[in-house]
């Protein structure tokens, strides 16, 4: 059975994104569906997989971070409006039975993210 997964990079400070709030959403025709939050932990991950075994269901996702939150509780400095705010990773589940790490490398000024296991 497989789970999907997440964790927070903060490269402008060199760390773990430690308290980065999230949501995960499924998505489908009719719009999308909050499945869970969560808040990441000291080491910028979340305590338990976000989707495990029966759960994950192949289809069409997206995980929601409040990226710019986090840097504003970090003290930095970034104009109004944020250039990165909320970031969307909208990306697809095509075999449940697989694990799906989905990590967000974050500054105030660029993302990346890839496929894990």
């Amino acid at each position: 059975m497989g789970k999907l997964s997440t964790h927070v990079l903060d490269i402008t400070q060199g760390k773990p994104g430690a308290g980065v709030k999230l949501a995960l959403y499924a998505v489908n025709a009719e719009g999308r569906t909050l499945l869970t939050t969560d808040v990441t932990n000291a080491d910028g991950r979340c305590a338990a997989p976000l989707l495990a075994g029966e759960q994950l269901k192949a289809g069409k996702y997206e995980l929601v971070f409040a990226a710019g939150d986090y840097f504003a509780e970090q003290g930095v400095q970034v104009p109004e409006p944020r250039f990165v705010d909320e970031v969307t990773i909208a990306f697809g589940v095509a075999d449940a039975g697989q694990n799906y790490h989905v990590p967000l490398v974050v500054s105030p000024w660029a993302y990346s993210t890839y496929r894990g296991s």
